[in-house]
C-alpha cells in the first residue's frame, strides 16, 4: 500500500508539474495578452477603478458593498505566496523572476476584468434575494453547459479544502513555530492547538455569513497589507543605496541568464520566466475563476463598474505587494550577500526581516498569519457559493463543518499530497472558466463603449 501511494504521489506530481510548467502557463499568459489587446489596454483605467472602489454604491441594498466584494477577493488572493512565494521564485528562477511575476499581474488585470464582467452579466438571485454568480453561472446561463458548470463548482469546493483551508492553516502553524523557542512537549501539541484555534476563529466569523466575512475582510485586508508594507518600507529605506542596483539586476536578469545571488542558485532565462510567470498566476488568481464569485456578490448593478473595481485586485496583489517584496529581498541580498549564503529558500524572508530594529521575524510571522487567515475566510465564500450552486442552501452547513475540519487537519498533517491535488483542481477550475471567457468574449464590453 505504501508503495502504491508513493507511485500515485509521483504520478500526480509529474502530471501537475507538466501542466503548470508549460501548457497551462502559456494558455493563461496568452489569454492575458489577448484580452489586454482586445479591451484596448484596460489597465489604463486602473485609476478609475481605484476611485470607484471608495465611492458610494449605485446599486441595491442586497449583497455586500463593492469594496467588500473586492476585500473578500483580496483576502483570498493576498497570502503567503506574496511573501514566501516570491523568495522561492528568486531562489529558483533568479532575480529576473520578480519582473515576470510583476508583468503577469499587470497583464492579468485584463483577464480579471473580463471574467468579472461575465460573472456580473450572468449572475442570479438566490432565494433570500442575495446576488450570486461566478463561472458556474456563466457556463450554465451564458453557454448552457451544465456539465462544465458542475465540474467547475465541484473543483472549487475541493480546491477550497486544499489551498483555501489546509494549506493556509499549515502556513499559520509554520509562522507560529518560527517565533516560539524549541520545546519537545510544546512541539507535539502545537499543531493541534494551532489547528483548533484557527478553526474556532474561522468558524466564529463564518457563522455571520457572506456579509460578516466581507465586513471582517474589509478591515483585515487594509490592516494586514499596511502592516506588512510598513516593515518592507523600513527595509527599503535601510537598503536605499541598493534599490537602483536591485531594480537594474531584476530587469537585466529577466532577459539574460542570472548568476547566483546570496543563497540563491543561478538560473537560466527560461527558468526565471517559468518560475516568475507561475508565481504571478498563482498569487493573483486572474483567470482561475475565483475572483468573479466575489465580484458577483456586490450590491452594484453595473457590470462595468464592478469589473473596474475587481480588476484592481491583481494590481494590489501582484503589481504592488509582490513587487515590493521582490525589491526588499533582492536589495537585502545585494547589501549583505554573505548573510544569505546556504540558508533555506523559505528562510530568506525571515532573514531579511531580522534586520528590523524590533521584533522583525515576529512582524513577518504575524503578517503571514493574517494573510493566511484572510485567505481561509475568502475561500470559504467561494466554496459556499459553489455548494449552493450544486446543492442549494441546505448544503452550506455540512460544507462549513467539513471546511473547518480541513482547517484543523492542515496544521497537523503533511501537505505534499494536498499541494499537488490543489494544483490539479486549480486546472479543473481554470479550464472551464477560460472556455467561457473565449466563447463569450464578444459580450465583454470595455468602459466607455456601447458595444464591440
Amino acid at each position: 500500500m505504501g508503495s502504491f501511494m508513493q507511485q500515485f504521489l509521483t504520478l500526480l506530481g509529474s502530471c501537475t508539474a507538466f501542466l503548470w510548467s508549460g501548457p497551462l502557463l502559456f494558455l493563461l499568459l496568452g489569454t492575458h495578452l489577448y484580452f489586454t489587446l482586445r479591451l484596448g489596454f484596460i489597465q489604463r483605467f486602473l485609476p478609475r477603478g481605484i476611485r470607484l472602489t471608495f465611492s458610494r454604491n449605485d446599486g441595491t441594498e442586497t449583497g455586500v458593498s463593492p469594496f467588500g466584494a473586492l476585500a473578500t477577493a483580496l483576502a483570498a488572493t493576498i497570502g503567503t505566496g506574496n511573501i514566501i512565494g516570491i523568495s522561492t521564485a528568486i531562489a529558483l528562477g533568479g532575480p529576473g523572476a520578480v519582473f515576470w511575476c510583476w508583468l503577469t499581474g499587470l497583464l492579468g488585470i485584463a483577464t480579471c476584468y473580463g471574467e468579472c464582467f461575465l460573472s456580473m452579466r450572468f449572475r442570479t438571485r438566490l432565494a433570500d434575494g442575495q446576488p450570486a454568480g461566478g463561472p458556474m453561472y456563466v457556463l450554465l446561463l451564458g453557454l448552457g453547459k451544465k456539465g462544465l458548470a458542475r465540474l467547475f463548482a465541484a473543483a472549487a469546493i475541493l480546491a477550497s479544502f486544499g489551498m483555501g483551508s489546509s494549506v493556509q492553516s499549515h502556513s499559520i502553524y509554520q509562522a507560529v513555530t518560527a517565533c516560539l523557542p524549541g520545546n519537545a512537549r510544546l512541539s507535539s501539541l502545537l499543531p493541534h492547538l494551532v489547528g483548533m484555534a484557527t478553526a474556532l476563529l474561522a468558524g466564529a466569523v463564518m457563522l455571520g455569513g457572506a456579509r460578516k466575512i466581507a465586513g471582517i475582510c474589509t478591515f483585515l485586508v487594509p490592516f494586514m497589507s499596511l502592516f506588512y508594507l510598513g516593515g518592507c518600507g523600513y527595509l527599503l529605506f535601510l537598503h536605499r543605496d541598493w534599490l537602483l542596483p536591485a531594480l537594474s539586476l531584476i530587469l537585466k536578469c529577466a532577459f539574460t541568464p542570472s548568476a547566483a545571488l546570496g543563497g540563491a542558485a543561478g538560473a537560466g532565462l527560461l527558468a526565471g520566466l517559468r518560475v516568475g510567470i507561475s508565481r504571478g498566476l498563482f498569487t493573483n488568481e486572474a483567470g482561475l475563476g475565483s475572483i468573479p464569485m466575489a465580484a458577483a456578490s456586490s450590491q452594484s448593478d453595473s457590470p462595468t463598474r464592478q469589473s473596474l473595481i475587481s480588476m484592481t485586485g491583481p494590481f494590489w496583489d501582484t503589481v504592488v505587494i509582490c513587487a515590493v517584496t521582490g525589491l526588499v529581498l533582492v536589495s537585502s541580498m545585494l547589501a549583505e550577500p554573505s548573510v544569505y549564503q546556504k540558508i533555506p529558500m523559505e528562510a530568506i524572508c525571515f532573514t531579511a526581516f531580522s534586520r528590523l530594529p524590533l521584533l522583525g521575524p515576529q512582524i513577518l510571522a504575524l503578517s503571514l498569519i493574517l494573510f493566511a487567515f484572510a485567505t481561509i475566510l475568502g475561500w470559504c465564500c467561494y466554496g459556499e457559493r459553489s455548494v449552493t450552486f450544486l446543492a442549494g442552501e441546505h448544503g452550506k452547513k455540512p460544507y462549513q463543518v467539513a471546511y473547518l475540519v480541513f482547517v484543523y487537519l492542515g496544521a497537523v498533517i503533511p501537505l505534499k499530497l494536498v499541494w499537488d491535488l490543489s494544483d490539479l483542481l486549480n486546472a479543473l477550475m481554470m479550464l472551464p472558466n477560460l472556455l467561457a471567457l473565449w466563447l463569450l468574449r464578444r459580450q465583454i464590453l470595455p468602459p466607455g463603449r456601447r458595444g464591440i
